[in-house]
């Protein structure tokens, strides 16, 4: 896989999730198999780029490239602006939200909303496009099937995204309609694929090594992006890796691992976050972590209890320790669908 001047490690990607890939996570994503990790959505408004939490997405301090950044805004000048602001800052990749199906950022036509106005949505596109192209900065562009089961338009804007110069699409097999619910479609993916030259990657339910190669032959895709199976099992992206690479499984990481693993993560959330707020946005990537483990809820409950960093840590030690006296290895992820159903690779003739 290759985005402009960079070559990536593998076709595994972490996708961009708001108040998850933060410097910390991607970081440790990319340590375990990611071949590519893209950051929070950074606001295009200008008046809120000193603002704390926009410095912090924008941090990518000791972070391996290519950097990848994603923008969300709903105006093609102040979207240019963005993009080159976040070039000076380090970007090495600008990402183009048009994905985000949160109402917060729907509302705003900002994200998924914006694949109701083509004409604005391929006019932000060529903006940024124009904005990165001095700097030899590729733009890459994630969006969703279309705002709803009547107004599934990907594939035209596809087309129209690729004639502007983005070089990537990421394509989540859902309409903003839909959320997160119900399964991702990957007919329109393929659709996708079909229709331009530029690499296409896949988004949508890839939570196990089986459904990745699933998805990747269904589509024809060049890479998958992996988002909610990756909170709390970051080392998802290896497991994939491995099976795509040789057809085996990679055994579960040790218990004693995913001890370490988790607190390391939590000393750089917290080197991030200072320590008021890092003991509070851990405690949801501590949950993630225990899900479905022996004692996970009693845990998680005084977790939430706990408001400084050394008894956070001296916690989840201990939590772990206890584990790994009835375990050597974290249990397997069980498969919730190994293959792709034939009518979801149908490909698609309309927009």
């Amino acid at each position: 896989m290759q985005i402009g001047p960079h070559l990536l490690a593998n076709n595994v990607f972490a996708a961009p999730m708001a108040g998850v890939t933060d410097r910390p996570f991607r970081l440790l994503c990319r340590r375990l198999g990611a071949g590519y990790a893209v950051s929070e959505m950074v606001t295009s408004r200008r008046e809120l780029w000193n603002s704390l939490k926009t410095s912090r997405r924008a941090n990518h301090d000791g972070e391996p490239g290519p950097i990848a950044v994603q923008i969300a805004g709903t105006d093609a000048g102040t979207m240019a602006e963005a993009a080159a602001y976040n070039v000076a800052r380090g970007a090495q990749i600008i990402d183009i939200n048009m994905g985000c199906p949160a109402k917060k950022v729907c509302n705003k036509w900002a994200g998924s909303a914006l694949m109701q106005d083509e004409p604005l949505a391929v006019s932000i596109a060529q903006a940024v496009v124009a904005a990165c192209a001095p700097h030899g900065v590729p733009v890459t562009l994630k969006m969703r099937t279309g705002w709803s089961q009547d107004h599934r338009n990907a594939v035209a804007l596809a087309r129209r995204f690729e004639d502007v110069g983005v070089q990537m699409l990421t394509v989540h097999g859902r309409t903003r309609e839909q959320g997160y619910r119900g399964a991702a479609e990957y007919g329109t993916i393929a659709a996708v694929k079909a229709a331009v030259r530029i690499p296409v990657v896949a988004n949508g339910d890839v939570d196990t090594p089986e459904k990745a190669r699933a998805v990747l032959a269904a589509t024809g895709a060049d890479a998958v992006m992996v988002g909610r199976a990756a909170q709390g099992r970051p080392w998802i992206f290896r497991e994939i890796a491995h099976y795509l690479a040789t057809g085996t499984h990679l055994a579960p990481p040790l218990v004693g691992e995913v001890r370490r693993l988790l607190l390391e993560h939590l000393q750089d959330h917290y080197g991030l976050y200072g320590e008021f707020s890092g003991v509070r946005s851990a405690r949801k990537h501590i949950g993630w972590y225990v899900r479905g483990l022996p004692g996970a809820d009693a845990f998680r409950d005084g977790m939430n209890t706990i408001e400084d960093a050394p008894a956070q840590l001296r916690a989840v030690a201990a939590y772990f320790d206890a584990l790994g006296q009835g375990m050597d290895r974290m249990p397997a992820a069980a498969p919730r669908v190994v293959g792709v159903e034939e009518d979801q690779i149908v490909t698609e003739t309309g927009t």
